[in-house]
């Protein structure tokens, strides 16, 4: 009695849930918000999705029979680029159906998180922030720092470009924009805006998109 109580604290304290639904296995979930964690620890007051969290959740997605699509929500501002790429190129290998949904924002790093999955869902109110990488802390000023800036770039533009509908000459102009957001270069979307580019494929929430998800993994079966 004594542990169900601690554990039901727990979940009080963790989730705002007095008890925790069983999950179907079949349909797993996978959130990311806050900020993408690289190699680098951010504050404890930052809300973070780690990588080293979030990739071996997806190997023993991919492992497991059982499983038979995958569903990410994402509420994310950006953050590292090495590990929102890397997440975002594990979900793309997925032999499992995915579908992405954007509901608060899928800025930066987000964008390529968002695209990454086969069929990609934005909320009505939600908003995306395409703009070019930037780094923080002490950068050299020498051509082989502005190579680096480039090929990264480049990276990032050709994984969106691949996994989007976008074109991407539409896209670099976005990333280059300097009248839409104050005191930074991009641009923002909001909802239909991002499926109207080609960046999103079309605007929905929950319902839609395990809707979705459940018709990916009828088509998948033999």
């Amino acid at each position: 009695m004594e542990e169900e109580k601690n554990e039901n604290n727990d979940e009080i304290k963790e989730l705002g849930l007095q008890s925790v639904p069983e999950a179907d296995q079949r349909i797993q979930f996978i959130q990311i918000i806050g900020q993408i964690e690289g190699h680098g620890v951010l504050p404890s007051q930052t809300k973070t999705t780690k990588y080293e969290h979030i990739i071996p959740e997806l190997i023993s997605m991919e492992n497991n029979a059982k499983v038979e699509g995958v569903l990410i929500v994402l509420n994310t501002v950006g953050g590292d680029v090495e590990a929102g790429l890397a997440i975002s190129e594990m979900i793309n290998s997925l032999s499992k159906p995915t579908v992405s949904l954007v509901i608060g924002g899928g800025h930066s790093i987000g964008v390529p998180l968002a695209t990454s999955a086969n069929y990609s869902f934005i909320s009505p109110s939600a908003t995306m922030i395409i703009h070019p990488i930037r780094m923080n802390g002490l950068v050299l000023g020498v051509p082989q720092t502005f190579e680096y800036f480039n090929k990264m770039q480049e990276r990032i533009t050709e994984f969106i470009v691949r996994t989007s509908k976008i074109n991407k000459e539409n896209l670099k102009e976005m990333m280059t924009k300097t009248n839409d957001l104050l005191n930074d270069m991009g641009t923002i979307l909001i909802g239909k805006q991002a499926v109207d580019c080609g960046l999103i494929d079309e605007v929905g929430g929950i319902k839609e998109s395990i809707k979705k998800l459940n018709e990916l993994i009828e088509i998948k079966k033999p």
